[in-house]
């Protein structure tokens, strides 16, 4: 008989309950029209990026395909976490099915591993710009540059598989109960009611190499840069480069800045609704942000904008 309560026991959780950024309906629908707003935005933002870089041939440079890959990415990022989130909103706290909640989680998680090895390539790209110059159209032909975005891909997925895989095949008793706005690896593994442990060091290696190690990538990059920058004798071709990769930092900055607080700090605070409003950074803010802080001061995307605004 122990058995069979026992079997019952695991099977027993269908769904989870997303509970969402607030309960509170005044502050619900306030927030509601606020993030279906920077949701439009974010969309519109990124494919305008896209059709210009498609369009305009003097922008089929490394730098604009690594940025063209990045707003593809964006697009389908904000569009993964946002539904949910915006449900929660409309609705209050939103029941989501196990399937569903598991097929968010993989997207999620191709995305944020995609975007940390895109984000390192670009700096790479900025690397053999600035430190390289004369090897740049070797370093950087079109061949590499299409083997490090498709690797970026690949990578993504092979890491979504490893780790959707062992966390859909942990057993979830209930509570079922997620105090996030979006399927996300550890208020999960919060909710296991079985042996975590492969599962956790899954996601440590995984960790390990696509985060901190796309991440020390770009820090070694940049590293590299301002000293090659500081050993330039012209006040104006230093102005020249930092401003050439200023933007990226800005993102790579903004971007692991929220991750690594949210994955990186004691699990003691894990619960506060603090990693929420972290996760809205690297989910909604950081997508909305990134094609203004890339053309902000690009005058090669500023004239394609104007080409295009005024026709043939």
């Amino acid at each position: 008989m122990e058995p069979s309560l026992e079997l019952a026991n695991v099977t027993r959780v269908q769904q989870f309950i997303l509970l969402g950024l607030s309960t509170r309906l005044n502050v619900r629908d306030v927030l509601f029209a606020v993030f279906l707003a920077l949701y439009l935005l974010t969309l519109l933002e990124n494919t305008v990026i896209v059709s210009l870089i498609c369009s305009h041939s003097e922008l089929r440079k490394p730098m604009y395909f690594f940025l063209g890959n990045l707003s593809c990415l964006e697009m389908c990022y904000v569009s993964v976490t946002m539904p949910t989130l915006l449900a929660g909103l409309w609705m209050g706290p939103y029941r989501i099915s196990f399937v569903a909640c598991m097929t968010q989680l993989f997207f999620f998680i191709v995305l944020i591993c995609t975007e940390c090895t895109l984000l390192a390539s670009m700096a790479y790209d900025r690397y053999v710009a600035i430190c390289l110059p004369l090897h740049y159209p070797l370093l950087m032909r079109p061949q590499v540059c299409r083997g490090l975005a498709l690797s970026s891909w690949l990578g993504g997925l092979v890491v979504s598989v490893a780790k959707t895989s062992c966390i859909a095949s942990l057993s979830y008793c209930g509570p079922n109960v997620l105090n996030q706005f979006f399927c996300d690896v550890s208020p999960l593994l919060n909710l296991s009611c079985t042996h975590v442990a492969l599962t956790e060091l899954v996601d440590f290696i995984s960790a390990i190499v696509i985060f901190c190690g796309t991440l020390l990538v770009a820090l070694a990059s940049y590293a590299a840069i301002g000293m090659a920058v500081l050993r330039m004798p012209s006040a104006a071709a230093r102005h020249k480069a930092f401003s050439t990769c200023a933007s990226h930092l800005v993102v790579v900055g903004i971007f692991y800045s929220a991750a690594l607080f949210i994955y990186c700090r004691p699990s003691r605070i894990r619960s506060m609704d603090l990693n929420k409003v972290l996760s809205v950074i690297y989910t909604v803010a950081t997508p909305l942000c990134n094609p203004v802080i890339y053309c902000l001061r690009n005058k090669e995307v500023h004239a394609a904008l104007r080409k295009t605004l005024r026709g043939p």
